[in-house]
């Protein structure tokens, strides 16, 4: 399906609100949800044949991007790094005693700050501890993916991470233009990025992955379309093009960044049309949630076959997966319990130290949470959603269930952002880069009539 842009409908619907990377969000994550209870999920989970997926959060970076709003720390100082590490493979072996040896490690993924911060030989050492502690599936099916600042590794580290077992690579480029990166201070060359492009590809990768943002100082409509001009020249399997939030009473980091030289909300428009008319025109599909992918990439196979997903790392390919999240702040699901471990080091590392897994708060889900989440999975990976296949799955009858929903939801029909009958919703080509919108109709936690400071803005 296309792309439809409509200013008006943007202005009016493109308000604050959830990226619905879980339901319910973090915000319900409470300090009632302790290691106790994730312990008991973790053995009941152990009956079931759902595999495992595997979350390790590298904190550390050695510059900062002002932009970023991450849970990162900014050091050389290889001392904390270090202790940082022994206390990470101290909850790898505490974790690894909760689970099901035969459960095979199907996805995993190292997330930031900045996992290539780490020496060659801290990644074997930490992928080392991994695959002894755990059960990795080696197969061609795995999905064992990195994030890379591409000023942190050369070709030979992009090989070396291949020889580690990842099969998909996710940069971090944000912006070619050099005013542009200069104002966020994240320097980095296109000629760079592109010989880390085909060492990945020469050492195998299966998907590399580009991040962009648009919204940052100094942008322009023709600035970043002679970004899209490097970026498209590359042909990464996937792009992921992100809306900057400018939230610098929240993320310190982003003081650094002078108001004026943010792009106007209309020129951040103009941007994200001409990115999506672009991307389009190059061959790319729009998957949804600011996410392209080639037609050949498994994410377009996905969306096609059914078995799209949509969790913390975005949208994924696997069915669905307990996730086991490792390292400070990181989010774990297990069964119906989402947990989070402490949220700074100090913490982290004093709690395992005490021999107890680092888990602060979190959320136990109930039937109407489930309920709600695979609405809003469907609607986010497929834009359509059929109520008898819907019924049959869950038990409910939808449209007695969500009544109230899909009365809220006539307005958004009636501005053809949706298409309402007796038998679906299905979104429209006007809908599809409002989908955070129409899924917060189903959020049971949203309260429609405030705008949430809390939340992005969903344009």
């Amino acid at each position: 399906m296309k792309v439809c842009f409509d200013n008006d409908l943007i202005v009016r619907y493109g308000g604050r609100g959830p990226r619905y990377t879980s339901y319910p969000t973090a915000l319900q994550f409470s300090e009632q949800v302790t290691a106790s209870d994730y312990r008991r999920s973790a053995a009941a989970s152990n009956s079931s044949d759902v595999p495992l997926s595997l979350y390790v959060h590298i904190p550390f970076c050695h510059t900062l991007c002002y932009y970023c709003g991450c849970n990162k720390i900014v050091t050389r100082n290889q001392e904390r790094v270090v202790r940082y590490l022994e206390v990470l493979h101290k909850e790898i072996d505490m974790q690894a005693e909760l689970f099901d040896r035969q459960r095979l490690i199907e996805q995993l993924h190292f997330g930031g700050g900045t996992p290539t911060y780490l020496s060659r030989e801290q990644l074997d050492s930490l992928m080392q501890k991994l695959r002894s502690a755990f059960s990795f599936d080696e197969s061609e099916n795995r999905e064992f993916s990195i994030e890379v600042d591409p000023r942190s590794v050369d070709a030979d580290g992009i090989r070396h991470l291949a020889d580690l077992g990842f099969n998909r690579l996710s940069l971090g480029i944000q912006d070619f233009d050099h005013k542009v990166q200069d104002a966020v201070n994240r320097t980095q060359s296109a000629n760079d990025v592109r010989a880390l492009v085909e060492a990945a590809r020469g050492a195998g990768f299966e998907s590399i992955s580009f991040d962009l943002i648009y919204g940052l100082p100094h942008q322009t409509v023709t600035s970043f379309d002679a970004t899209l001009d490097v970026v498209t020249s590359m042909q990464p399997d996937r792009l992921a093009v992100y809306n900057y939030a400018h939230l610098p009473q929240r993320f310190k980091g982003q003081r650094m960044i002078t108001d004026a030289d943010i792009p106007s909300p209309d020129t951040k428009l103009d941007i994200l049309h001409r990115t999506i008319d672009k991307l389009c025109s190059s061959g790319y599909e729009y998957i949804g949630m600011d996410h392209f992918a080639l037609p050949g990439d498994e994410l377009v196979k996905a969306r096609e076959n059914g078995s799209l997903q949509r969790n913390f790392q975005g949208y994924s390919t696997h069915r669905h997966c307990d996730l086991i999240a490792l390292g400070v702040s990181a989010i774990g699901n297990i069964g119906n319990l989402f947990a989070q471990s402490a949220v700074t080091t100090m913490e982290y590392e004093a709690i395992i130290e005490a021999g107890e897994l680092p888990i602060k708060k979190g959320v136990s889900v109930d039937a109407d949470d489930q309920i709600r989440a695979a609405v809003i999975q469907d609607l986010m990976c497929y834009d359509q959603l059929s109520f008898k296949s819907f019924n049959d799955q869950h038990g409910i009858d939808f449209q007695s269930y969500f009544a109230a929903e899909l009365r809220n939801l006539r307005p958004l029909a009636d501005d053809d952002l949706v298409h309402l009958t007796d038998s679906a919703i299905t979104i429209t080509a006007k809908g599809r880069l409002l989908l955070r919108s129409i899924a917060m109709l189903f959020d049971r936690y949203i309260d429609q009539a405030e705008n949430d400071n809390r939340f992005s803005k969903a344009i």
